[in-house]
């Protein structure tokens, strides 16, 4: 391979006339009436040159078809560590899983390990040997397909294709369980109430670009025992499109699946064409908690898609440099994939693209958004080849503003250069502590943007269009031949970020592009109406909540 620099990009420019040429009367009309045609039409669709990379030394990208949907994306894929570095990191994991261990904190989990061949000592420390991985890479799929949620009212369900996550392929959706929301309307930031989840999924069920949902918000108007159920009754009743789902605890999951299969048509519809997955917190790499374990083993059961995440904040749980940090990580992924693969063979596992992530230590403040462990976990899933959980359109600014743009934008495009499947937590402020659906809406615009950025470009008789160019001439101008209407669509076309000239932007009352991103919002709510379940469906779920509550002793 040559040697170039990193990240080197053929540019180039286009010109758009001067002050003479707008004095032609003609033209000018022809400008005119090419605006009214972009306001009435609708934008989509869009083809840009996916930049090619390089490296210095060593290899650092690897060529690959990558995928946005059903969109192959034909170009490179950023990789921040070699084979051998990936490796290398992977051996760690073994050497931590044989010598440390890990706690199990679940007597059914712990014997399963210890009849395939694993030591225990102390009660509840597992010593991982390193031939119960490799078997366990020998079962696990490779690629983990998620469904949108089935219809039978005829109102347009089954509208979105499946997602596919395998590599290449990257898609978008929020995060879960925000303890604060900024409201759109007013920018107080307040507790969230069920309410907010609605709106958040409708949102969500109305954006282009958001592929899957999570809950985005905890209500805190409901049984706090319970309110896994609310949120999940709300994602079924408000969007078709495919669901990874967080609960409380054991119990919260197994009741999240049984509202599933109600919507699937039962057990075996759901784990032929499964629409949701579980996102499973485990306490660290080396402690895994019981509710963790019994999520993992049910799921794996049920043939349904676990993400299974140990939570390792470098310099308290875990070294705190980033290597010994995602070691120690995926140390605890590891565990997850054998359990379950010795529960059941192809059990659907995803992996975490993330790992490493350490504490600010000027503010104890765990950043979701800094840059030194970013690609590490990516390049560790590739490795593996198996589907990945990645993090992206997060901030830690307390605003919509520029900070948290910049923070969105930056993570967005270094989880799709990575590969990572399924990026979630679009909307996040505050380090996760806080979600918006105005900074959702300017993430779904950044995706829309990178979208069309990593799009291959079509070279062909038809786009460079030269006869056309001999036909106009040095004197002629583009704006209103057949060309220019049939492609004038292609390219991209923003919802809430500004283009037009000053004056434009003023005469539009010359907002800020939060406030714009909160009438985008307030748009949506007004004019957009839930896609429900069925009638029997929705009393079935309805009836799980209520049993749940009732078993809590709640409200």
């Amino acid at each position: 391979m040559e040697e170039t620099s990193l990240f080197s990009v053929c540019q180039s420019s286009l010109h758009v006339g001067d002050t003479a040429r707008h004095k032609d009367r003609r033209k000018l009309a022809a400008a005119v009436f090419f605006s009214q045609i972009l306001k009435l039409s609708g934008i989509a669709g869009g083809r840009l040159l996916w930049p090619s990379f390089s490296q210095k030394k060593r290899r650092i990208a690897d060529v690959t078809s990558i995928r946005v949907n059903d969109v192959i994306l034909g170009g490179a894929q950023y990789g921040r560590l070699s084979a051998q570095q990936s490796q290398k990191l992977h051996n760690a994991s073994l050497e931590i899983l044989a010598r440390t261990g890990a706690r199990l904190y679940d007597q059914e989990a712990i014997d399963l390990l210890k009849v395939a061949g694993a030591s225990v000592s102390e009660g509840n420390r597992v010593r991982v040997p390193a031939g119960l991985v490799e078997k366990a890479f020998s079962t696990v799929p490779k690629r983990v397909t998620l469904y949108p949620a089935p219809r039978d009212s005829g109102t347009g369900g089954q509208r979105q294709s499946p997602l596919f996550l395998e590599d290449g392929r990257c898609y978008y959706g929020p995060g879960s369980d925000c303890l604060n929301v900024i409201d759109h309307r007013t920018g107080e930031r307040r507790k969230p109430v069920l309410q907010d989840v609605y709106d958040g999924m409708m949102v969500c069920d109305a954006l282009p670009n958001v592929d899957f949902v999570m809950s985005m918000f905890l209500p805190s108007d409901v049984d706090a025992m319970v309110s896994d159920r609310y949120q999940m009754e709300a994602m079924l009743n408000t969007t078709s499109k495919p669901i990874v789902f967080v609960t409380n605890e054991f119990s919260g999951c197994q009741d999240a699946v049984e509202m599933a299969e109600i919507v699937a048509g039962g057990a075996e519809a759901l784990k032929q064409k499964p629409f949701v997955a579980c996102y499973i917190n485990v306490t660290t790499g080396l402690r895994h908690n019981q509710e963790a374990l019994q999520k993992l083993l049910f799921l794996a059961d049920k043939g349904l898609p676990a993400l299974y995440i140990p939570v390792v904040v470098s310099g308290v749980s875990g070294p705190i440099t980033p290597a010994g940090g995602l070691a120690l990580s995926n140390a605890g992924v590891l565990v997850g994939l054998v359990l379950s693969q010795l529960r059941r063979e192809g059990a659907p596992f995803v992996v975490p693209g993330w790992g490493g992530e350490g504490l600010d230590m000027r503010t104890m403040v765990n950043p979701y958004c800094a840059p030194d462990p970013r690609g590490m976990g990516h390049a560790l899933a590739h490795h593996y080849n198996l589907p990945m959980f990645g993090l992206g359109g997060c901030s830690e600014s307390k605003l919509v503003d520029q900070q948290a743009a910049a923070e969105a934008a930056l993570t967005l495009t270094f989880e799709t250069l990575g590969g990572a499947n399924l990026i979630h937590d679009l909307g996040y402020l505050e380090s996760g502590l806080c979600g918006s659906l105005a900074q959702l809406v300017i993430c779904d615009e950044i995706v829309g943007w990178i979208r069309h950025v990593v799009c291959p470009v079509e070279i062909s008789e038809e786009t460079l269009a030269l006869d056309l160019i001999d036909e106009v001439g040095p004197d002629g101008q583009f704006l209103d031949t057949d060309h220019t209407m049939a492609h004038f669509r292609e390219r991209w076309y923003p919802v809430v970020f500004e283009r037009g000239n000053y004056d434009q932007w003023q005469a539009a009352g010359g907002r800020s592009l939060a406030e714009r991103a909160a009438e985008r919002v307030k748009q949506i709510l007004a004019e957009r109406r839930a896609e429900p379940l069925p009638e029997q469906a929705a009393r079935e779920v309805k009836a799980i909540i209520r049993r749940a509550e009732e078993s809590s002793g709640g409200r």
